[in-house]
């Protein structure tokens, strides 16, 4: 996916948080939430490898996400500011006082199903167009990971090449059944018109032969 991991925090206690593929994100996460600068809103991005890291930060409630650099920054963020508004509308002022996690049995699945429809579904891009491009994402500067966490040594961003295979494998199995879906409805639509196409051709044979259409003769 385009999209491989997310979190929503306060400060730095993370609330709830979702990874599509088996990865190290959510330790460089953590860590980027203790040296993220101030506590001001803020839009950022930060990169590491071939993934960029996307911060959105609103009201002292922080939504990140881990997506390929391919995605490049109009979708990921259109995703955390989606996040934001789902996440505040669905808690409230729980948000101050929650626990660590305290959201994650419920929240995590949500992360889930719009990490997918962001990365998958084409009309996300479509909608996040007609609403314009946020401006904020105009200005976002990227920012590489290792100098933002000061590390003497290269921070590894470890991604499971095998558990992106099988992601792939589930997409293509859905893609596949909602195709043999598509096809099965249409030859139902295709029988049953062609039934109602012999039913008229019949009933217009016996019309014809009864001399009318109220079949008088034949009915006689």
């Amino acid at each position: 996916m385009a999209i491989q991991y997310a979190l929503v925090a306060r400060g730095s206690v993370v609330l709830a948080e979702f990874s599509a593929t088996a990865t190290n994100a959510s330790a460089i996460a953590k860590q980027l939430l203790d040296k993220l600068p101030g506590n001001e809103d803020s839009h950022v991005s930060y990169s590491q490898d071939r993934f960029i890291f996307h911060v959105k930060r609103t009201d002292g409630l922080t939504v990140l996400c881990m997506a390929d650099d391919n995605a490049g920054r109009r979708i990921p963020f259109a995703f955390l500011e989606d996040i934001h508004q789902k996440f505040v509308r669905t808690y409230g002022r729980a948000v101050h006082s929650a626990l660590a996690y305290g959201m994650q049995d419920e929240f995590s699945r949500v992360l889930g199903q719009q990490m997918e429809y962001y990365s998958n579904d084409p009309n996300a891009d479509r909608i996040n167009r007609l609403k314009g491009e946020m401006s904020q994402v105009r200005n976002v500067m990227i920012e590489n990971i290792d100098k933002v966490l000061e590390r003497g040594d290269r921070l590894e961003l470890l991604v499971d090449k095998t558990s992106n295979m099988q992601g792939n494998t589930i997409r293509f199995r859905k893609q596949a059944r909602r195709f043999r879906s598509t096809m099965w409805w249409r030859n139902v639509k295709l029988t049953i018109a062609l039934i109602f196409l012999i039913l008229v051709v019949v009933y217009v044979v016996l019309a014809f032969v009864c001399h009318g259409l109220a079949l008088p003769s034949c009915i006689k």
